[in-house]
C-alpha cells in the first residue's frame, strides 16, 4: 500500500533531478492520489496503468524500479514492451507473491477464503492488524504469475532484498534471478534490511545501483 508519495520514490526523484535525468512516479488506480476502488482493482489493472504510463508519458529508454508489487508489474512491463525497457531495478520483488502466500495456505483455510470472498492476510503494515485481500483479486493474480517457467526479459536486472523481509521472503529474488534469460543479473541482500528498504543505507544502494546501470547503458548507447 506504499504510493508515490513514500521515502524510496522521493529519494529516486532527487537523485535524478540531481543528475538532470527526467523521472516520472505515479500511483496505480486505487491506490494514493489515483483514481479508482481499490477492491475492484487486479494485477492485470494496475499491468495496464504500468504499460499506459511507458506509451504515453515515458519518452525514450526506460529503466525501471519498482518495489514489492512493483517489482512484479516491471517484469510484466519489460516483457511487453523490449524497446523501451532497457534495466530494472526490483527492491523486495514480490513476484507471484500473493498467489504464492495463499497457495501456502492449509487446504481448509483455503477453502473457508473460497466461500466467505475474503482473505483477512494479518500485517503489521495496517491499522487494522490486516489486509482484506478479495478471493477475486487472487484467482486474477494467477494469471500474471511468471515464476513457473523462463522470464523472458534480456535487459540488465538488479534485485535488492533484505534479509529481514517478513512480507516478501528474499529467496523470491533468487528465484526471479534464476528464471529471468537475462545473462546481466545481479541480486544483492542486504542483511538487516527489512521489507521497505527505506533506511538511509538502503536509499544510498538503490542511488548507486540506478546510477551504475545509467552510466553502463550510457556507455552502450554512446
Amino acid at each position: 500500500m506504499s504510493n508515490m508519495n513514500g521515502t524510496k520514490a522521493l529519494a529516486v526523484e532527487e537523485f535524478c533531478k540531481s543528475l538532470g535525468h527526467a523521472y516520472i512516479r505515479f500511483d496505480y488506480s486505487g491506490v494514493g492520489n489515483s483514481d479508482g476502488n481499490l477492491q475492484e482493482c487486479t494485477v492485470g489493472r494496475w499491468r495496464k496503468d504500468v504499460l499506459s504510463v511507458i506509451d504515453d508519458l515515458a519518452v525514450g529508454p526506460q529503466i525501471l524500479v519498482g518495489s514489492s508489487l512493483g517489482g512484479w508489474l516491471m517484469l510484466h512491463a519489460a516483457i511487453a514492451r523490449p524497446q523501451k525497457v532497457v534495466a530494472l531495478i526490483g527492491i523486495a520483488s514480490a513476484v507471484d507473491g500473493l498467489v504464492t502466500q495463499f497457495n501456502q495456505l492449509p487446504v481448509e483455510m483455503k477453502k473457508e477464503i473460497e466461500m466467505k470472498g475474503v482473505w483477512s492476510m494479518p500485517s503489521k503494515y495496517n491499522e487494522e492488524g490486516a489486509y482484506h485481500i478479495q478471493y477475486s483479486f487472487i484467482k486474477e493474480a494467477e494469471h500474471h504469475c511468471l515464476l513457473h517457467s523462463p522470464i523472458p526479459v534480456n535487459c540488465p536486472v538488479r534485485l535488492l532484498h533484505g534479509m529481514e523481509d517478513d512480507i516478501v521472503s528474499w529467496h523470491t529474488s533468487i528465484q526471479v534471478a534464476d528464471r529471468v534469460i537475462s545473462k546481466d543479473i545481479d541480486v544483492i541482500l542486504r542483511k538487516h534490511s527489512d521489507h521497505r528498504m527505506k533506511e538511509k543505507a538502503d536509499l544510498q544502494l538503490l542511488v548507486y545501483t540506478i546510477d551504475d546501470l545509467i552510466d553502463k547503458l550510457s556507455t552502450v548507447v554512446n
